[in-house]
């Protein structure tokens, strides 16, 4: 899915280190929320609440995800799941472009 319609995006920016890594909240009618986000380049650690599919829509990640010892490398049109209530580890090579889904 190239676009989303009948949405509401939230105006305020989630940031994070320092500024490295941007989002927007898109909001769904059936209750869902997605995130849509740059990284720059740089080393990254993330918590999750809920589950989530991270969707790469450019760039590059290469992800350690919980339990695992061997990092991945995710492209643009691959995605990945992330369990809830867990942590993950990033290393982003070049501006990455993605869209974080959360899981009910």
């Amino acid at each position: 899915m190239s676009e989303f319609k009948n949405i509401t995006v939230v105006k305020k920016a989630n940031v994070y280190f320092d500024g490295k890594v941007t989002s927007r909240t898109v909001l769904f009618a059936d209750g869902t929320k997605k995130t849509l986000g740059i990284m720059m380049p740089g080393d990254y650690e993330f918590g999750t609440d809920a589950a989530e599919i991270m969707e790469m829509l450019g760039g590059q990640m290469d992800v350690l995800l919980p339990g695992s010892n061997d990092w991945k490398t995710f492209k643009a049109g691959e995605s990945y799941q992330v369990p809830a209530n867990s942590k993950f580890k990033l290393r982003v090579p070049v501006v990455a472009d993605y869209c974080c889904s959360y899981l009910k």
